[in-house]
This record gives structure tokens, C-alpha cells and sequence, in this order.
């Protein structure tokens, strides 16, 4: 009878030294979060939830876990425990946000896309995680996900020119040239003045001006062949037509290269096929 009282003292001790030892890692661990040492704060932490006792922790332990082991690069289990913080409604939003944060750092961008998309659903600054989302989309070539998550972070104000400027890219991954010039022309309508947009819409004025002088050139070409063949004189009003045609092509390259060197006066390009078209129009 003695031997089983004893065995129970000391049962009865052992979890209470297991208690008091899970208290002073979380006291710890909360320190070591304060001092920014998050590998400890992770390892404490995690330490402490194993030997818990009698010891009674919030539910919102799990987020404090998380980032703990976030900020230590322990992706997997930083999501395992913001998951349980977002179960228990334990800082959720912020919860969703980091795991779709921690899906980004392991280039697992499905994953990501669908982590903030919840995290936008409840989110009081949707348009910084529409942004982060496009940027998950982007990389994990989802561009039409992308396309929609850049232009909900322009529409909410959060870094609108370089979200613009993703949009457009986005569509041109997506060979939707149409599109990419679009959006272009709305960004530098809208954010008028910035560089990556006015480069970009330049280089599109450019191929489009580059085009028609071609075309022109080529009408004029033959048409100038035609005569050298003796199949036509210059005083023809076939040859007069044909050097209409052309000269009309020009103008049509005129008109957009105007536009490019407008918006962006150092493109070279643009200022040589102006040249090229005033010279022969």
C-alpha cells in the first residue's frame, strides 16, 4: 500500500514539474519573440506545447507559434499552426495571410493563390493581399488569376503603376496583344509620367509605326519596280495610285510613332522611322 502511494506522489509531482516547465518555455518564448530571436522563440514554443500538463494556453498561442516559426523559415509549420488559428478564429485574417505567405516561400503558388483569396474574403486592406495574390499568380503562371488580382490592387489604390504594369504584362504572356496595349494605354493615362508604362507603350507604337512604313515601303517598292520594268511610267495614274497608297501608310506611321516619341522622347527607334516617313511622305 505504501509502494502505490508513493508511486502516486511522485506521479502527481512529475506533472506538475512538466506544467511548471511548459510555463517558463512559453514565458521564454514570449521574450525571445519581444527580442526578435524567432528560431528560439520556435524551438521553446514548440518544446512547451509538448509537455503542456495541466497548463491552460489560448487558442491564440497557435498564431504567436506561427510566426515564430515563419520568421525561422519553418514553413510547414507555420502553417500547421496558423491553420489551427484560423480554426479557432484566433487572428485569422492575419493567419491566412502569413500561410499564404509561407506557400509563396516554398514556390507552391496554388496553394498561395488559394490561401489569399481566403485571406481577401476577410481582409480590411484587400487590395495589399490582391497585390501579393498577383504576384503568386504571376509566378506560378496563372496569368488570367493574375490579371484580375492586379487590377483589383489598382482599383484599391496599393502600388498601382507597378500593378498596371503587371496587368499588361500578364496579358502579354497570355499573347493577348490587344489587351496589352490597352492596359498600357490605361496605365500611362492614369499614371502618366512613369517609365516602365511609357517604355512599354512606346515599344508597342514603335512595332505598330515599324509595321505600316514596311507596308508603305513595299507598295512603293514595287511600284517603283513596275517602272523600272517598263511596265509602268511615273506619269501613269497607276504608278500616281500606288504612290498614294504608300504615302497614306506613312502618315498612318507618322501619326502612332508621334505618339511614341511623345510619351517617351528617348526612344531612338522612334525618332529614325520618323525620319524614315517624313522623308518619303
Amino acid at each position: 500500500m505504501k509502494r502505490v502511494v508513493l508511486l502516486v506522489v511522485v506521479l502527481c509531482f512529475s506533472v506538475f514539474t512538466f506544467a511548471q516547465d511548459a510555463a517558463d518555455k512559453i514565458n521564454e518564448a514570449n521574450e525571445a519573440m519581444k527580442g526578435k530571436e524567432y528560431a528560439k522563440a520556435f524551438e521553446l514554443y514548440e518544446s512547451a506545447m509538448g509537455n503542456l500538463g495541466d497548463v491552460q494556453v489560448p487558442d491564440a498561442i497557435n498564431f504567436n507559434i506561427g510566426l515564430a516559426a515563419y520568421n525561422s523559415d519553418n514553413f510547414e509549420k507555420a502553417i500547421g499552426y496558423f491553420d489551427k488559428a484560423v480554426a479557432a478564429d484566433a487572428n485569422a485574417d492575419k493567419a491566412l495571410e502569413y500561410i499564404a505567405g509561407a506557400y509563396v516561400k516554398m514556390e507552391k503558388y496554388d496553394e498561395a493563390v488559394v490561401a489569399y483569396k481566403k485571406a481577401i474574403e476577410v481582409s480590411s486592406e484587400p487590395a495589399s493581399l490582391s497585390y501579393n495574390a498577383g504576384i503568386a499568380a504571376y509566378k506560378g503562371k496563372k496569368y488570367e488569376a493574375a490579371v484580375d488580382f492586379f487590377g483589383a490592387a489598382v482599383e484599391g489604390n496599393y502600388k498601382g503603376k507597378t500593378a498596371q504594369y503587371y496587368k499588361a504584362v500578364c496579358y502579354s504572356k497570355l499573347n493577348d496583344d490587344a489587351a496589352y496595349k490597352t492596359a498600357l494605354e490605361e496605365g500611362v493615362a492614369k499614371f502618366a509620367g512613369d517609365k516602365k508604362l511609357t517604355a512599354a507603350l512606346a515599344k508597342v507604337y514603335v512595332s505598330e509605326g515599324n509595321d505600316l512604313y514596311k507596308k508603305g515601303a513595299e507598295i512603293l517598292s514595287a511600284a517603283n519596280q513596275k517602272v523600272n520594268d517598263g511596265a509602268l511610267s511615273t506619269a501613269d495614274d497607276a504608278y500616281n495610285a500606288e504612290v498614294a497608297k504608300a504615302k497614306t501608310e506613312f502618315a498612318a506611321a507618322i501619326e502612332v510613332l508621334e505618339k511614341a516619341t511623345a510619351i517617351d522622347p528617348s526612344n531612338a527607334n522612334a525618332a529614325k522611322l520618323l525620319e524614315a516617313c517624313n522623308a518619303v511622305k
